[in-house]
């Protein structure tokens, strides 16, 4: 066998001892990388703690300046056209709330008065039926002695024409040769029976429409307080920003006079309205002037004056009145307002008088200011 020797170089030992140093040199940086990272990795871990904290205090700031904003603005002050479109809400249910109660008030007035003729009427009756009765009752007392005679005596006791007619049998069995006292006596008790029921029927009509107009005046008075309310919530600058767009005749004026003729009836009622000028605006009232004006007592007592009945809520007036362009419009007929909840007259030369609204006197306004302008339903002749 042969055997080859295969020498080292001579520099290998170098050679290894050269890459033990650079082995060790590798790990040591390796170390130093390891520690390099760690010390960065911790900072960035400090530094995004505190960003993360800074970010957490911005957002809470921020989260805070919103909560106060959303706080500050939980109840946010109207604007003039919110302010303005509320207002005239208003109006329109007051509006509608006067004629209801004026209609009311009217049909109140009216059922009284028949109360007082029914109650009348019911005297006359129960006198006559009274002397019926008597006379009954005697013809009874000598003619019979008999249980036919004690239930006559009965019923004719009874205060009720009612259960007297319902057993008008009685009656006529005992009193058959009295026939003309009989019916007398029959007829009275029919008569008096239904005035009573009449009477009946008016007291509770009466008691109803006292209740309504109660009602009614109360709702009135609720809007009333609800618009004092928003407007005293305003600056006064607000205020007449709001008035000059939602107030009825709130340019008018109270000082014109009348000059023209009064021959006609509808001369008459213009007259009337120009001598109302400054009266206080009362709803429900139909004058004189100390007593004030709504818009439909106005116009209603001006055409009285001149002779002429018109019914007194602008609703009535409208459905009874002959209806005319506004072309053709001649001095003493009325313009309807606002879903014929208000009315005015016009006198002339493009103007109107008109019972406005509580705080308001009888105005003269121009007939195109904007509230009438924009709320106007048509025109009537009376």
């Amino acid at each position: 066998m042969i055997t080859i020797a295969v020498s080292r170089p001579p520099f290998s030992r170098e050679l290894n001892t050269l890459a033990r140093i650079y082995r060790v040199a590798q790990g040591t940086a390796r170390e130093h990388k390891v520690t390099f990272r760690r010390e960065l990795a911790a900072r960035l871990s400090g530094s995004r703690r505190r960003a993360a904290l800074i970010g957490v205090a911005v957002l809470a700031a921020v989260g805070l300046v919103t909560a106060v904003t959303q706080t500050a603005g939980a109840l946010p002050q109207p604007s003039i056209d919110s302010v303005q479109a509320k207002i005239n809400s208003l109006t329109t249910q007051f509006n509608k709330a006067d004629q209801q109660y004026d209609s009311a008030e009217q049909q109140l007035t009216a059922a009284k008065a028949r109360l007082a003729t029914v109650n009348k009427q019911l005297a006359a009756e129960e006198a006559t039926y009274q002397s019926a009765r008597e006379k009954v009752a005697q013809i009874a007392d000598s003619s019979y002695e008999n249980s036919a005679q004690t239930s006559l005596a009965g019923l004719l006791a009874s205060a009720s024409p009612g259960q007297v007619l319902a057993e008008a049998s009685i009656v006529l069995q005992v009193t058959n040769t009295r026939t003309l006292e009989t019916q007398t006596f029959l007829t009275a008790a029919t008569e008096l029976s239904n005035v009573q029921q009449e009477q009946q029927r008016t007291e509770q009509g009466v008691a109803s429409l006292a209740a309504q107009t109660a009602h009614t005046k109360n709702q009135i008075q609720g809007l009333l307080n609800a618009q004092k309310t928003i407007l005293d919530s305003l600056t006064e600058q607000q205020q007449q920003a709001v008035d000059t767009a939602t107030s009825t005749g709130s340019s008018g004026s109270t000082t014109a006079k009348y000059t023209g003729p009064t021959t006609t009836q509808a001369d008459k009622a213009v007259a009337f309205v120009f001598a109302q000028l400054g009266c206080p605006y009362v709803y429900g009232s139909t004058g004189p002037c100390a007593d004030g004006f709504d818009c439909s007592g106005l116009v209603m007592s001006a055409w009285a004056s001149a002779g002429v009945t018109i019914p007194r809520d602008t609703y009535e007036q409208w459905a009874a009145l002959p209806h005319i362009p506004t072309s053709e419009i001649v001095p003493g007929d009325l313009l309807y307002y606002n879903g014929i909840g208000h009315v005015a007259m016009y006198v002339g030369n493009g103007m109107i008088i008109d019972a406005p609204q509580p705080g308001q006197d009888v105005e003269e306004v121009p007939m195109d200011e904007s509230w009438y302008a924009d709320n106007f339903d048509g025109a009537a002749e009376p």
